[in-house]
C-alpha cells in the first residue's frame, strides 16, 4: 500500500507523530506501508531547516526511500524556509534539509501522479 502524509495541524504533530512514531518506522524499514510522499504546512515547516536532527533524519530516509518532501510555498515564505524565485519562477527553498521541494497543492498532485498513493493520511 503507497500512502502520502499531510503535517497540517499545528502544535507538536509532526515532531511527535512523525518523531516519534514514524520516523523511526521507516529508519527501520518497519512502517508497514510504502510512503511516497509528505507535505508539510504552517509551524511544521520548521523541521525541515538544515541542521534540524529530525529533519536530517528524515532528509537521509527520504532519500533512501524516494520518499517526496514538500512543503507549503506560503507556509514556507512566512516562515524563511524559501525566497521568492525571479518573476515568472515559483518561490524556492531556502536552508533546508537536503531534498525538500517547496509548492502548492497543484505540485503535490503532480509529483504523486505518477507513484499513484492509494491513501492521504492528513495529521
Amino acid at each position: 500500500m503507497k500512502i502520502a502524509y499531510v503535517f497540517s495541524t499545528s502544535g507538536h504533530t509532526a515532531s511527535y507523530k512523525l518523531g516519534q512514531m514514524i520516523l523511526p518506522q521507516l529508519e527501520n524499514s518497519a512502517h508497514g506501508a510504502e510512503v511516497i510522499g509528505m507535505m508539510f504546512f504552517d509551524d511544521n515547516t520548521f523541521l525541515l531547516r538544515k541542521g534540524d536532527p529530525m529533519g536530517e533524519r528524515l532528509a537521509k530516509v527520504a532519500k533512501q526511500k524516494g520518499i517526496l518532501l514538500m512543503m507549503c510555498d506560503s507556509c514556507a515564505l512566512e516562515r524563511g524556509v524559501a525566497e521568492w524565485g525571479k518573476w515568472p519562477e515559483k518561490a524556492k527553498v531556502k536552508d533546508t534539509v537536503e531534498g525538500v521541494q517547496v509548492g502548492c497543492f497543484p505540485d503535490l498532485y503532480a509529483a504523486l501522479e505518477a507513484k499513484s498513493p492509494d491513501h492521504i493520511i492528513t495529521l
